[in-house]
């Protein structure tokens, strides 16, 4: 009787373990799960950067650009999935745009999660402490004209914004404080836009942020370069929904 007895418990015993590491298994699967769930835009954005690696752009004289095939959506739609692929071809066309004229970091473009900021640096459009847009440098302004008016993206809005260094203006009747110049750099890229690219108006317009949206500190004369800028952003279309419409 003894030896039967300790036969069952030990099988009861044996079925319990069985049993829990059934259970233990349920619920890691369950937890892999929700964490691949938390992970999804994570992957999405990898996914997105590894396939735009490489990619060209079709330049004013005529070069080539490599056609982008977008691999793995990761649960975007069709029309995401081109959208970023449009955007990634731009970014590649201004990078080699600036390469081939010298620009290096005055004139860049970086896909980030508003759309394809395209970024002047100040010291390329303008004077220290003015806003009157140089000359020589609205070759670049056509050249951005141009992208802009292309037909992938005719409904995307357009941001211009306008940054200045910490550095207070000095004795500036036109100019009192950062704001207003940061403010009026942008407007004036705006109107040139506008009224010589033939920009439609309502889908577009820009913004003065002073020093309060630097990209680096401001300790440095390198870095308050830096921070002099003037980006124009291309509005995902996501973005672009909840800009204001007329009437």
């Amino acid at each position: 009787m003894r030896r039967k007895r300790n036969q069952e418990e030990k099988k009861n015993t044996s079925e319990w373990i069985v049993t829990y590491s059934d259970l233990v298994t349920l619920l890691l699967c369950f937890f892999v799960l929700l964490f691949s769930f938390s992970s999804i835009d994570a992957q999405k954005f990898k996914a997105i950067m590894n396939s735009f690696q490489g990619s060209t752009g079709v330049m004013p004289g005529g070069k080539s650009m490599e056609d982008t095939s977008f691999i793995n959506k990761g649960g975007m739609t069709d029309e995401e999935v081109k959208e970023m692929e449009n955007l990634a071809k731009l970014e590649g066309i201004v990078k080699d745009y600036s390469e081939e004229k010298g620009f290096d970091n005055k004139l860049t473009a970086k896909i980030d999660e508003r759309g394809l900021v395209i970024r002047m640096l100040d010291n390329m459009f303008f004077d220290s402490g003015k806003a009157e847009i140089k000359p020589e440098t609205i070759e670049v302004l056509n050249f951005v004209g141009e992208i802009l008016r292309k037909e992938e993206f005719k409904e995307n809005h357009i941001k211009i914004e306008g940054h200045t260094d910490s550095d207070a203006i000095v004795k500036n009747k036109n100019y009192p404080t950062n704001w207003e110049l940061s403010a009026t750099r942008a407007t004036n890229v705006l109107r040139y836009l506008v009224e010589n690219e033939q920009i439609d108006g309502n889908r577009i317009s820009s913004a003065g942020y002073s020093y309060y949206r630097p990209v680096t500190t401001n300790d440095s004369p390198e870095n308050k370069a830096k921070n002099r800028r003037v980006d124009l952003v291309i509005l995902k279309s996501m973005y672009s929904e909840t800009e204001p419409k007329a009437n």
